[in-house]
C-alpha cells in the first residue's frame, strides 16, 4: 500500500471513530508503528489531524464536523471535569450566555439555580435542559438549525445577541491555536461566536486538550480575548503556560 493510500485511509477512521490509535492502526495495516508515526505526521502537517499521546484526532474543517451525538461518546471524563471546574467561575454573574457544543452543554446542567439566573443560548437542547429550573430564565437566539448541532445560526441569531451586554459567556471552539486563536468550520457559527464574544465582559473557553494546536476554517476570536481557559491535563503545563503568556488564565483539571 502506498503512503498516499495509506494516509486516506487513515483519515478516514480517524474520522468514522473520533480517534485513532497508532498501535492498533499499525497492526491494521501491518506496519511498524514508526510508519504510522510518520503517516500521522504528514497529515498534521497537512492541518487534518491532530497528533497527542500515541493516538491521533481529526481536525475539523470546513469539509468535515463531527456531529454533537459524536461528540457525546468522545473524552466524555474530561469534558466532565472540565465543566465541573469552569462552573466554579460563575461567581455573582446574573446573566450567562452558554455556547453551543457539548461542553458548553455540561456546564450549563450545572449552572446554579438556587438564585435568579439569565441564560442566554443558540442551543436548542441547552435551552430545554436549563429551563426546567424555576429560577432560571432562559433566552433562546432565534434562527436556522444546525441539524448536527442543533443550534441556531444566522442573522436573526448574531442580531439577538448583539442586543445584550452579557456577564459572563461559556464557549467552545473547534480549534484552539496560539497562532490562529479560536476557529471553528462554519462562518455562520462563526459570525455567532464572535458576536457572543463582542457582547460578553468576562469570557471563558472550555475545551478538551486535543483541540490545542489545531485551527479549523473560521477564525472567531484571539487568544487575547478570552479571560480563562478551562482543560484537561493531556495539555502539558509547560504548553498551558505559552498560551498564558497570551493573556488568558489557563486551568488544567
Amino acid at each position: 500500500m502506498r503512503a498516499e493510500e495509506r494516509q486516506s485511509r487513515l483519515l478516514v477512521l480517524a474520522r468514522q471513530s473520533g480517534r485513532i490509535e497508532v498501535a492498533e492502526a499499525a497492526a491494521e495495516f501491518g506496519v511498524a508503528r514508526e510508519t504510522v508515526r510518520r503517516d500521522l505526521r504528514d497529515l498534521e502537517r497537512r492541518g487534518l489531524v491532530r497528533r497527542t499521546h500515541g493516538a491521533a484526532y481529526p481536525v475539523e474543517s470546513a469539509g468535515y464536523e463531527t456531529t454533537l451525538a459524536r461528540r457525546e461518546t468522545q473524552q466524555v471524563p474530561e469534558k466532565r471535569r472540565i465543566a465541573a471546574a469552569a462552573v466554579q467561575l460563575v461567581g455573582e454573574a446574573e446573566t450567562v450566555f452558554v455556547d453551543e457544543g457539548y461542553t458548553p452543554e455540561l456546564v450549563a446542567m450545572l449552572l446554579p439555580t438556587d438564585r435568579p439566573l439569565t441564560v442566554l443560548t443558540a442551543s436548542l437542547r441547552t435551552a430545554s435542559l436549563v429551563s426546567a429550573s424555576d429560577s432560571t430564565t432562559v433566552l433562546l437566539a432565534g434562527g436556522r438549525v444546525r441539524a448536527g448541532t442543533q443550534a441556531t445560526v444566522g442573522p436573526w441569531c448574531r442580531d439577538m445577541l448583539a442586543g445584550f451586554v452579557v456577564d459572563l459567556a461559556f464557549l467552545g471552539a473547534n480549534g484552539i491555536s496560539r497562532e490562529y486563536g479560536l476557529t471553528t468550520p462554519d462562518p455562520a457559527v462563526a459570525d455567532v461566536k464572535a458576536q457572543a464574544v463582542r457582547s460578553s465582559r468576562r469570557r471563558v473557553l472550555v475545551g478538551v486538550h486535543s483541540k490545542f494546536g489545531a485551527s479549523s476554517f473560521c477564525r472567531f476570536a484571539g487568544i487575547d480575548e478570552v479571560d480563562v481557559i478551562v482543560t484537561d491535563t493531556g495539555l502539558s503545563a509547560p504548553e498551558a503556560h505559552r498560551y498564558s503568556l497570551l493573556g488568558p488564565q489557563v486551568l488544567r483539571v
